[in-house]
């Protein structure tokens, strides 16, 4: 019961480390795409809104790892 339990902390683990370089990444792609005036506003919309989800996602997973005081 142990090892499964040490697995499923290992891949929330590996997964926020995913979410974070991808929203991280997001984020640079995004800032350069901001100053030009020739990019496709729809797709930075696009860019935006993914961002923004991860964002949660890796809220969520972090307030997951967080132990439930009333149990």
């Amino acid at each position: 019961m142990t090892d499964k339990i040490e697995v499923e902390v290992f891949k929330h683990v590996e997964r926020l480390k995913e979410l974070r370089v991808e929203h991280q990444d997001l984020d640079q792609v995004i800032s350069r795409l901001v100053v030009d005036p020739e990019v496709d506003q729809i797709m930075l919309r696009r860019l935006k809104k993914r961002k923004l989800m991860l964002k949660d996602m890796i809220t969520q997973l972090e307030s997951d790892r967080i132990p439930d005081l009333n149990a």
